[in-house]
């Protein structure tokens, strides 16, 4: 449990951090942003555009949920069971698993250049928006469907929380393939 005007504080702080973390990656070069560790594992900007891809779905859903709930912002939020095991699993933890992507989903080998990175910056924007609205219906009530079944559905506020970790997922993905490609490329292994 936790207050819900903490939550959705907390929810636009880590969007933010998001953010300028994107901002960041404007300025980088294009080799790193599209460099690959290995033959199937993702650049920079296919991680960025796989979360573009979510948030195709995500982002009007969440919207669509907002602007059609009837019930009231309450003071506080509690996870669901589901919600919160989906939003959980989404946080990166030390040598955390792969999770298999949809098809639709999976941004591998796609023709991609820097307008990835305006998309991910405008659909922060968009989601800041989302959470400032979110604060007048209830984060308990209000349901979101969920990309992989319509049939499921996450409380709005366990759903922010899935989108934004998994975002956070995602960029911790990338900071490793910047850290590694700072190791491997520039900074490749003297041989003797």
């Amino acid at each position: 449990m936790m207050e819900s005007q903490k939550l959705i504080q907390l929810l636009v702080e880590q969007t933010n951090q998001i953010c300028h973390q994107a901002e960041n990656l404007k300025h980088q070069d294009l080799h790193l942003l599209t460099w690959r560790e290995h033959q199937n594992s993702w650049s920079i900007l296919e991680c960025l555009e796989h979360l573009n891809r979510y948030g195709n779905f995500y982002l009007p859903e969440i919207e669509r949920s907002i602007n059609h709930s009837k019930a009231s912002k309450e003071s506080i939020f509690k996870s669901g069971l589901f919600g919160n095991y989906f939003a959980n699993s989404m946080l990166p933890k030390k040598n955390f698993r792969k999770i298999k992507t949809f098809k639709d989903k999976n941004p591998l080998n796609a023709k991609l250049d820097k307008t990835v990175i305006e998309q991910f910056i405008a659909q922060q924007k968009q989601l800041l928006e989302l959470l400032n609205q979110s604060k007048n219906v209830s984060l308990n009530q209000t349901k979101v469907k969920i990309s992989i079944s319509s049939l499921i559905k996450l409380q709005l506020g366990d759903c922010f929380r899935f989108y934004i970790n998994h975002m956070i997922r995602h960029l911790s993905q990338i900071q490793n393939t910047h850290n590694t490609y700072k190791q491997m490329v520039l900074n490749p292994p003297q041989t003797p």
